[in-house]
């Protein structure tokens, strides 16, 4: 079978386009035939080894982290799934592979994809949705009656956290461009700030939690509007020392992530705020969770028109980083199967 496949670490790293083995599944896994690969910031992270301090992985290795297919094998402790099952997952950290025209992953990281999405959009939804799901139910134990600010929050991730943070009976205030404020407040925000014409943080104070997707240059304003004891949740900012051992990760991981994660820690101590990183993992029985807010609200992730080909893979990530899309960029497979 054709993937892609990271040989190196660099700056401008390219993936090489390798004829490999099919892979063969364990008791507990499945293959899957790719339809739809996702491409993701976290793949140029990945190929760059700014992440090698959290996810090694052994070179070569076949890229891509979320992905919509068709079950074609299941192994033999395999139940809840059979073949010709549509699914979609974030791949597991130990089992990334999506550039590929077939996945071996276990069982208990996919799940049927929603019955109001296809291949194509459902494979923009895996991944921006755990993160919503995880940040709100994990890291934040959002509660009815909070209140949530995401700035950017006009983006697919704002798309998926949304709804869920609706569900759990939170207020939701956004920040983003005017051309998405009607879509935003439809989806449910109940306040939305255009960023060219409004400062938030000149309206907003004593939120509780702030789920940051900009980075360090906005984290002043975004420290400012969150009450004593509230928490900071960021998407980009950069790994702390909490970071480090709420994943249990070796002592001189937790040195270092402390070390690096020291002035961000400072200032959040500062305003009295708890400073968080997120970094998502894959779940089958969330995305079960996150299929039902999907369907229940009729969430259609954005798909970039675009369509690129595992040979164009390159092309498709320097699409992400500097093309402005319009949506979820996507990988294509031909596949026997189709879902319209």
């Amino acid at each position: 079978m054709k993937a892609a496949q990271l040989t190196h670490y660099a700056k401008d790293y390219q993936l090489e386009i390798r004829t490999i083995d099919r892979p063969q599944i364990k008791a507990d896994e499945v293959l899957i035939e790719v339809r739809e690969a996702a491409v993701n910031p976290l793949d140029a992270l990945l190929g760059t080894g700014s992440l090698r301090l959290i996810q090694s992985i052994a070179l070569p290795h076949t890229m891509g982290n979320e992905l919509t297919g068709v079950v074609v094998a299941i192994g033999a402790n395999v139940t809840d799934f059979e073949v010709g099952a549509a699914v979609y997952t974030r791949l597991p950290f130990d089992q990334i592979g999506a550039f590929a025209e077939y996945v071996a992953v276990a069982a208990t990281a996919i799940a049927p994809l929603p019955q109001n999405l296809t291949f194509k959009t459902g494979a923009a939804a895996a991944l921006t949705g755990l993160t919503a799901y995880q940040a709100l139910h994990e890291v934040l134990h959002a509660q009815a009656g909070q209140h949530v600010f995401i700035p950017g929050g006009s983006g697919s991730f704002g798309q998926m956290a949304i709804p869920i943070a609706k569900d759990l009976g939170l207020t939701v205030s956004v920040s983003g461009n005017a051309a998405a404020r009607e879509r935003t407040l439809a989806a449910g925000a109940d306040q939305y700030f255009d960023y060219a014409t409004q400062n938030y943080w000149e309206s907003l104070n004593d939120v509780d939690f702030v789920i940051d997707t900009l980075g360090p240059q906005e984290l002043t304003h975004e420290l400012a509007i969150i009450k004593p004891g509230g928490r900071l949740l960021s998407l980009r900012t950069g790994p702390n020392g909490a970071f480090a051992r709420d994943h249990q990760l070796p002592a001189w991981k937790r040195l270092l992530f402390s070390l690096n994660g020291r002035s961000i820690d400072r200032q959040a101590k500062r305003h009295e705020v708890d400073y968080r990183f997120i970094y998502v993992r894959s779940d089958g029985q969330q995305l079960r969770a996150l299929t039902k807010i999907i369907e229940d609200n009729a969430i259609v992730p954005a798909v970039d028109p675009q369509e690129f080909s595992l040979d164009q893979v390159n092309e498709a990530q320097a699409y992400l980083a500097n093309g402005h899309p319009k949506g979820k960029v996507l990988i294509h497979f031909d596949g026997k199967e189709a879902r319209s």
